[in-house]
C-alpha cells in the first residue's frame, strides 16, 4: 500500500521540524475552493514563540519548494501552535499541561475536571477542585482510564505561588471556558 500524501509530507517535514527543536504535532492538507492549504502544528516543551514559528515556516517552505510533495498546484502553508485548549493525545502533551486545568472524558462514561500535578509513565496525579467551599482532593488517573482530555482556558486563576498574602486557598473561583469535545 502506498503512503498517503499526509504520510509522505510527515516523513519529509518531521525531521526538519525536529532539527528546529520542535515536535510536529499535526499536519493536514485541506482544499479551500481551488486552493489547497497545508496546516502544520508544532510545539515543544518550552513552547514556540513567534520567532521560532517564523524560522520553521521558512525552513518548511524551502523544503516544500525543492520537493514535489505538494504537487504542481498552488497551496498556502500555515504554521502554528496547538492553541490554548489543545487536546491531549500523547504523553508529552500531558507533561506540558502540568499545572493546567483539564477536562477528562473517561472510558467509564464520566467526566472529570482537574488540575494535573504530576505525570509519570502510568498516569497522572490530579487535584480535583473543591466545590462550594470544600477543599481540593487528590486523585490518581491512569492513562487507560482516559478517553479524551482537553486543556481548559482559565480566567481569573488565583496563583497561590504569587499571591500577595500567601493564601493557598483553593481555586474554586476559577472560571473556565468549556468546549464540547
Amino acid at each position: 500500500m502506498s503512503p498517503t500524501q499526509s504520510e509522505r509530507l510527515r516523513e519529509l517535514l518531521e525531521p526538519l521540524v525536529a532539527s528546529q527543536g520542535l515536535d510536529l504535532e499535526e499536519l493536514a492538507v485541506d482544499s479551500v475552493g481551488r486552493k489547497r492549504v497545508l496546516r502544520v502544528v508544532v510545539d515543544s516543551d518550552t513552547g514556540a514563540d513567534l520567532d521560532r514559528i517564523a524560522d520553521v515556516s521558512r525552513a518548511l517552505s524551502a523544503k516544500l519548494d525543492e520537493s514535489d510533495a505538494m504537487g504542481e498546484g498552488e497551496y498556502t502553508l500555515e504554521v502554528g501552535t496547538p492553541g490554548a485548549e489543545r487536546s491531549l493525545t500523547e504523553h508529552r502533551h500531558y507533561v506540558r499541561a502540568t499545572d493546567r486545568l483539564v477536562r477528562f472524558q473517561l472510558h467509564e462514561g464520566g467526566e472529570l475536571v482537574a488540575r494535573i500535578l504530576a505525570v509519570d509513565e502510568d498516569g497522572l496525579d490530579l487535584e480535583v477542585p473543591g466545590v462550594k467551599g470544600r477543599k481540593p482532593t487528590a486523585r490518581r488517573l491512569s492513562f487507560g482510564d482516559i478517553d479524551k482530555a482537553r486543556v481548559q482556558v482559565e480566567f481569573n486563576r488565583k496563583d497561590s505561588k504569587n499571591s500577595d498574602n500567601g493564601d493557598n486557598s483553593d481555586n474554586s473561583d476559577d472560571t473556565t471556558k468549556e468546549e464540547e469535545a
